[in-house]
């Protein structure tokens, strides 16, 4: 086939990327291509926190550089999460699919405690809404007593991703040509554009977009600059009308820890049950893929941070547990722009793939067809992205700083 605008991934960004185009352009004919299902690789696969707030995930309490940095990332997150929206009401997604609850940011020992003190008085100083929980009241949130205090913000949307994402592939498909487990195999110039291959045909396009994260480095570009950081998360099996009871709290609820290398949990309810999902651990895989056994000795601590958090939940099983992908830069850039005629890159979301990913689909989007504007400014004034030590250095240096930072969150 032959089109304007082929998208290389159906994530976060590579949908954003073909929703965005269409509306500034209804005329362009666009392509989408999806290695897998859509939902099925690291979209579907996180815990669906989009958030607005600074999450700097380097940092001690997730401020960032200054109160001017942090008000202008604000305000492009809640850009992302506005456009979230308006998807979500095109989709007449219900609320467990898309729930702008907010959430809680929970500490569990002294230094987590003061971490979300130091958390609340930035929000303030930025003009941010934000509520202080002593023990108690997180409690009656949660209903688990290991939480010592908690910050709540409004500003949260919870997701259900893979919803989400199977929501916005399916509204794009009455749009634009969309097509799953169609994985582009390369591309190369042919005449004025570019042709992009697949198993089963060729597109030949003007444009390009890879939108495919931490394969961007697949493709050939930005070699020995993205750090491929596998996440790891595992959710309990439908909890009993007695198991509910026993538990209390709220029906949902999702929580950050106050050390960022902590332990994320949600309780869900609706129509997958009442459930709750824990996240921690993280490994560094420069081959952008994990291994059973990294995925079963995660699933060994999620239980541990289970009994920990809930030991009035005694004979609760993991249904489910997982892995997903997220890419990084060593100074937190984006792998944003043109990369070469007629080639764009929207790349590279440093742990916030639903909030930045949505923003980078968008800002790209923007630059192809209006020239710039004040998103794709934003991510093309960042730093160009420093090399990676050379391996096993590389992988060595950070699965041991993944597990010090780990160690040192303890019961965070």
């Amino acid at each position: 086939m032959t089109v304007d605008i082929t998208v290389i991934g159906g994530g976060f960004t590579g949908l954003s990327t073909a929703r965005r185009l269409h509306q500034l352009d209804p005329n362009l004919k666009i392509a989408l291509v999806e290695a897998g299902r859509f939902a099925d690789s690291s979209a579907g696969r996180n815990s669906g926190f989009m958030i607005d707030l600074p999450h700097d995930l380097s940092s001690d309490n997730y401020a960032g550089d200054g109160p001017e940095v942090d008000r202008a990332e604000i305000a492009l997150n809640r850009q992302a999460i506005g456009f979230a929206k308006e998807v979500a009401a095109d989709c007449q997604m219900p609320d467990e699919i898309f729930d702008p609850c907010g959430k809680y940011n929970a500490a569990a020992t002294r230094a987590g405690d003061r971490h979300n003190r130091e958390y609340a008085d930035h929000l303030r100083q930025l003009g941010e809404p934000c509520e202080f929980l002593d023990k108690a009241q997180i409690e009656e949130v949660t209903g688990s007593p290991h939480y010592t205090s908690g910050v709540f913000c409004p500003g949260t949307v919870m997701l259900q991703p893979a919803g989400y994402i199977r929501g916005l592939s399916q509204l794009l498909a009455r749009q634009i040509a969309v097509f799953e487990n169609t994985p582009a195999t390369g591309f190369e110039r042919k005449g004025n554009g570019w042709q992009v291959s697949t198993p089963k045909g060729r597109i030949a396009t003007g444009t390009v977009v890879l939108a495919n994260n931490g394969h961007l480095e697949s493709f050939g570009f930005f070699q020995r600059q993205l750090m491929h950081i596998c996440l790891y998360a595992s959710i309990t099996e439908q909890l009993t009308g007695e198991q509910v009871q026993s538990l209390g709290g709220q029906p949902r609820w999702g929580v950050t820890p106050a050390d960022p290398m902590g332990t994320s949990v949600r309780r869900i309810s609706g129509s997958y049950g009442d459930r709750i999902l824990i996240r921690t651990c993280a490994s560094f895989h420069p081959t952008i893929e994990t291994s059973p056994m990294r995925v079963r000795n995660a699933g060994w601590v999620h239980d541990r941070k289970f009994t920990e958090r809930f030991p009035h939940l005694p004979n609760v099983g993991m249904e489910h547990r997982w892995a997903g992908m997220l890419c990084l830069s060593r100074n937190g850039s984006a792998a944003f722009g043109e990369l070469d005629q007629g080639v764009y890159s929207a790349c590279c979301q440093n742990g916030l793939g639903t909030a930045r990913g949505t923003l980078q689909g968008m800002g790209i989007a923007e630059l192809i067809v209006q020239g710039k504007s004040d998103i794709s400014d934003h991510f093309l004034a960042q730093p160009e992205l420093p090399k990676l030590p050379p391996e096993p250095l590389a992988a060595l240096g950070a699965n041991t700083y993944l597990m010090w930072k780990e160690w040192r969150s303890g019961k965070e």
